[in-house]
């Protein structure tokens, strides 16, 4: 029998214990935080596991329940070991050749005692860097030679994007593809032309030009948003990008939108938000279809709100990161899901390796995805009671479980993707730009910056080269006219239903949609 005082002393030590034990508990969660953000600054970005050590990190997991045997896809002829990949040229056979001859010295001296009898020839790859030059027109005057009081005639100058502008349009195409492709910011592309060119632009001239580019090439713009737009299913992301907000004394947060559409083009849109309300300014009202995206809120508020239908389809490749970041601190049951989201990948794997469509896509997943899913959902509900919500492997239980309708969308629908890899591979560019360039210039040039975004990763889905294709756009744009209701209407422009022609009886112009090639 306790006295009152050994009572209160046992209660208070009680009490100091649990909230001992409540201190290392969440001292372990900020410290598995911290080593994961550490992993994702300085570490490998790669998801991907060896095979044997996903099976070292599932041995012996923790699922007590029997499970059956994977199932896996039909096993696709295997290659022949004696095939080998051909051996790629160190120089390509396409390239110009500058050849340099070579005589000796006795040869020079007299030729005339000297016969050739064959020669020995060496290559290497050379390169000569980018160059400027003055494109300068000449236009002769004449008068006729019967009649000399008669005015004298001149051929007109051709159409250009702004009267009395400098650029031509190589320049003003190397400047949006130098920023926007090769990553270099408007002040280090003004230092390389003056230090290596001796040629004085000011970045505010740069900027100007990105401006004047992007506005004469949003009709292209929105005849690809039409496209991406028109197929009824859709993969949306969106990156962080900061932006000079003047007045609040620092740089606000905008949002680079982008949209795919699987197998077409990708379209980016800027907006200083990332509320649901910006999404239904992309996306037509009139838009009825599947849309893939990530667990972010403003996706689901937007399909609630829509006024024609919207299915929300999910990423298991979110939900697979989420299992890897946790393998660290449960490395059996992580291991576990993270070998069962591997049997759902191989399925896709097959399936890319014999280019089924939608309707063999969406039989073979009912046969073989959708059982690995309905095991994945019967042991997350049966550990769930048994994690700490703040854990890792709970935030992985949680996040999964939550995005459990969305996840099951690609099973019924053979067009749906497994993953969102798509969109989140097309706004990689974008992450290594800002690396560079910080933040754009203001919230309107955050929209231009899309502009030309749009059209360079178009131009990349082709293997077409952004430089010669936007070259030869804004060389032939100031000779057309509007006619489009969509399009700004503005002098020399003329937007066509699949590509821009040529007024009058000219030949009509092939390359203005990335879509349809570029011959440059």
């Amino acid at each position: 029998m306790m006295t009152p005082r050994e009572a209160e002393l046992t209660r208070q030590l009680d009490a100091a214990v649990s909230v001992l034990e409540v201190s290392r508990r969440e001292n372990e969660l900020l410290r598995r935080k911290i080593d994961l953000l550490v992993r994702r600054v300085f570490g490998s970005s790669s998801e991907q596991l060896p095979a044997n050590q996903l099976e070292l990190l599932f041995a012996q997991a923790e699922l007590q329940a029997p499970q059956p045997e994977p199932v896996t896809p039909p096993a696709s002829s295997p290659r022949s070991a004696a095939v080998r990949r051909a051996r790629k040229e160190r120089i390509p056979a396409h390239l110009p050749v500058v050849e340099e001859v070579l005589e000796p010295e006795p040869v020079l001296a007299d030729p005339s005692q000297w016969r050739r009898i064959g020669q020995e020839v060496s290559e290497q790859l050379d390169y000569e860097p980018g160059r400027f030059f003055r494109r300068r027109l000449v236009r002769p005057k004449y008068v006729r030679r019967v009649d000399k009081d008669a005015a004298p005639v001149i051929a007109a100058l051709p159409e250009r994007l702004q009267e009395r502008s400098l650029p031509a349009a190589g320049l003003l195409a190397h400047v949006p593809v130098s920023k926007s492709c090769d990553h270099l910011p408007l002040y280090r592309q003004e230092r390389i032309f003056r230090s290596c060119h001796g040629v004085e632009l000011p970045r505010q001239t740069l900027a100007r030009w990105i401006e004047l580019a992007a506005e004469w090439l949003k009709p292209i713009y929105d005849q690809i948003r039409t496209g991406v737009l028109a197929g009824g299913y859709l993969q949306v992301d969106e990156t962080p990008i900061e932006y000079l907000d003047p007045g609040r004394g620092r740089t606000g947060q905008g949002y680079l939108l982008t949209c795919a559409m699987p197998g077409g083009d990708v379209l980016f849109h800027w907006e200083t938000s990332r509320a649901a309300d910006c999404l239904g300014k992309v996306l037509p009202a009139d838009f009825s279809g599947t849309l893939q995206c990530d667990g972010y809120a403003a996706y689901a508020t937007f399909a609630r709100k829509h006024p024609h239908p919207v299915t929300l389809a999910g990423c298991w490749a979110h939900a697979r990161r989420k299992f890897h970041e946790a393998r660290e601190e449960s490395p059996r049951i992580s291991g576990w899901f993270l070998r069962q989201i591997q049997l759902l990948y191989q399925v896709e794997s097959w399936l890319r390796d014999q280019s089924a469509g939608p309707k063999l896509r969406a039989a073979v997943r009912t046969a073989h995805s959708r059982m690995i899913v309905e095991r994945i959902w019967r042991s997350l509900d049966r550990i769930r009671s048994r994690l700490l919500p703040k854990s890792l492997l709970g935030q992985a239980n949680t996040y999964t479980l939550g995005q459990r309708q969305g996840l099951e969308v690609f099973l019924n629908d053979g067009r749906v993707e497994i993953d969102n890899n798509t969109v989140e591979n097309a706004i990689r560019p974008t992450a290594v730009g800002k690396k560079n360039w910080l933040f754009v210039g203001d919230a309107g040039a955050g929209q231009r910056g899309a502009v030309i975004y749009t059209i360079i990763e178009s131009c990349r889905k082709r293997g077409i080269d952004p430089l010669a294709y936007l070259r030869e756009v804004l060389n032939q744009l100031p000779s057309m006219t509007t006619r489009s209701p969509t399009a700004r209407h503005r002098p020399g422009v003329r937007l066509a239903s699949n590509a821009l022609h040529k007024r009058h009886n000219a030949k009509p112009m092939t390359l203005m949609h990335p879509a349809t090639g570029c011959s440059a």
